[in-house]
């Protein structure tokens, strides 16, 4: 077991991908656009042609926050001057390119030739599991209220502080998480939000008070918290420009982690004791955790981002995790150290020594004492500066982070106590039910196996969304995209919200809205999740996203506060609130100033 903990985390080589390294001069022969045919989804109005009559992108000046379109490789172009005036086109509104910057435009170019393969696609996988994981996790501890109320005698509106517990949590997570991955690496957490997930989701089943409950569950969801911001992360700097809609298709693992709790439930809590069917419900679902992180972590051999380890100065561990994705992929790549150095600095291909030197130094600064040290220095505002350093890009982050705390808000206001909405058949007609009881010594209402039947079938529907979501946001229309389903999806969801509580008089009625609801929102967080780390630079792209997903989490936090002391019967308002949370949202997107569809990221 240790070796194979150790040969997980070496640190990688070139000389351990023997027969992957290619002439410069036979790259054109190994690139992307010798296998398929350029994209025709990029935008018409940002081509141009250069003074030799010559077909290029337009000066991508005004895109410096998503960086330049992607130039498909020519023979010409697989040279050293070539590749000095591809990482150089575009002046970021004045400003020049840094060496990072330049570099990243190589190595994208790189992973673009080597394109999909076995290891991107193992990748996809397990990138998977983060978001199966999120969603099982944040719906199985919903599907589990009606029975803690049962067992330790709470009211229907008291036992929802306990997904407060949770998102606490949740917030705290993606907020370590997200930042700690722009320090420490993407491979460190990824591996440790599913271990601490799976570790605490256990211990839960076996708690002996609420209090003991609502504790495991903040702790459980300081690991789940990390998932999203950090796989997200990670899967997008391993994926080809020309494959960018799969970072869009990872979310369908989102509604397949609630449909997997909601059938979980629908076994255990629906057909057992109150005070037994959760805790097996709970312990199953930890187990599912654990058996993921395992897979992760002994079976599959991660590299760390190449973008993290050249942000970081290890250039040759970077160049070498592209010779590792090559060789994984059984492909040829033109990458090295020498090229590297020779495009952006202006030295000889055949000059070595200052990697070399540069790789030294690296390993000096990564002692015990300097990650420390980096670790606090990054937790400040240095690291989320850089997202306000141009106009458009400030506007953008300001947005999108605005977009994540209304729906962070609205979603759970809806979804967290969506079994007990159900159970009430659509009787509600804003009034109080004889069956249920108010106070906290009362007889809490029990849900039948009908309504966890009922939540399961909802889960389902949820599915197709991300799937139509991946082939929706590489379409031209203005209407789609990235940006235009988002708000479609958005707007399409908040109107739902609204009928569901108007014209949900009945059982069924209630099933179709929130079957419709759940597919217009799968649609909304899959192009969500797709877009926002697109957005956002390498170096500080945990940064953005995870603050992003804090603001969800601390907005999600307040969600269920609100819910257990709204006024009245706590089932018409919060979901009113909910529409228009998430129609504020709507707003937002239709703001945002960037579409990423065909863009290059750095």
């Amino acid at each position: 077991m240790a070796g194979l903990i150790w040969s997980g985390y070496r640190c990688e080589s070139v000389d351990d991908y023997p027969g992957v390294l290619i002439p410069l001069e036979e790259a054109h022969l190994h690139s992307h656009s010798s296998r398929s045919r350029p994209p025709s989804d990029l935008d018409d109005d940002l081509l141009g042609y250069d003074n030799e009559g010559g077909h290029r992108h337009k000066d991508p000046a005004d895109d410096e926050d998503t960086g330049m379109l992607l130039e498909m490789g020519t023979e010409p172009e697989y040279s050293i001057e070539g590749f000095r005036r591809e990482v150089r086109r575009g002046n970021k509104g004045g400003e020049k390119w840094t060496d990072y910057e330049m570099k990243s435009k190589l190595i994208n170019k790189a992973i673009q030739d080597i394109g999909m393969g076995r290891y991107n696609w193992q990748l996809f996988v397990l990138c998977g599991f983060g978001w199966f994981a999120d969603n099982l996790w944040m719906q199985g501890i919903s599907l589990t209220l009606p029975s803690l109320s049962a067992e330790f005698d709470i009211s229907e509106k008291t036992v929802r502080y306990t997904t407060s517990f949770l998102f606490a949590g949740l917030c705290v997570g993606s907020f370590i998480w997200g930042i700690g991955s722009d320090v420490l690496g993407r491979r460190l957490a990824f591996n440790a939000t599913l271990f601490i997930t799976a570790i605490f989701g256990i211990a839960s089943a076996f708690a002996t008070s609420w209090a003991g409950v609502c504790f495991l569950y903040a702790a459980l969801g300081f690991g789940v918290g990390g998932n999203l911001p950090v796989d997200g992360a990670l899967f997008l700097e391993f994926l080809p420009d020309a494959s960018s809609s799969l970072l869009t298709l990872l979310s369908v693992w989102w509604p397949i982690g609630q449909l997997c709790s909601s059938l979980l439930a629908w076994y255990f809590i629906g057909h057992l004791p109150a005070e037994q069917g959760w805790r097996h419900f709970v312990f199953s679902i930890g187990i599912i955790t654990l058996i993921m992180f395992l897979v992760r972590f002994f079976i599959f051999h991660l590299y760390e981002s190449p973008k993290f380890l050249l942000s970081s100065g290890r250039q040759a561990e970077a160049v070498a995790v592209v010779h590792g994705i090559a060789f994984r992929n059984n492909r040829k790549t033109w990458l090295t150290e020498e090229i590297l150095d020779a495009v952006v600095d202006g030295l000889s291909p055949l000059s070595p020594a200052t990697p070399r030197r540069r790789q030294h130094v690296t390993r000096q600064r990564l002692s015990t004492a300097n990650i420390i040290k980096q670790r606090f220095a990054s937790f400040s505002g240095n690291r989320v500066r850089p997202l306000f350093s141009s106009r458009k890009l400030g506007l953008t982050t300001a947005l999108i982070w605005f977009c994540w705390a209304t729906i962070g808000m609205g979603y759970p206001l809806f979804n967290a106590f969506l079994p007990q909405y159900l159970s009430h058949g659509g009787n509600n007609g804003g009034q109080q039910p004889a069956a249920e009881t108010s106070t906290i010594t009362g007889s809490p209402e029990t849900i039948s196996a009908e309504t966890y039947r009922n939540y399961a079938i909802t889960s389902i529907a949820g599915v197709p969304g991300s799937l139509l979501a991946a082939y929706a946001v590489d379409m031209k229309s203005p209407f789609f995209g990235r940006r235009g389903t988002l708000a479609l999806s958005t707007l399409v969801s908040a109107i739902f919200l609204y009928l569901f509580i108007k014209f949900g008089t009945t059982p069924g009625a209630l099933l179709t809205f929130s079957c419709i609801e759940a597919f217009a929102q799968n649609i909304m967080y899959g192009v969500l999740y797709a877009f926002t780390p697109e957005i956002f630079p390498a170096p500080v792209r945990g940064a953005g996203t995870g603050v992003a997903s804090f603001l969800n989490r601390v907005t999600g936090l307040m969600a269920p506060i609100l819910a257990a002391t709204v006024p009245g019967d706590g089932r018409t308002t919060p979901v009113y609130l909910s529409a228009a949370l998430i129609l504020a949202a709507f707003v937002g997107m239709v703001m945002i100033p960037i579409e990423t569809r065909g863009r290059q990221r750095l």
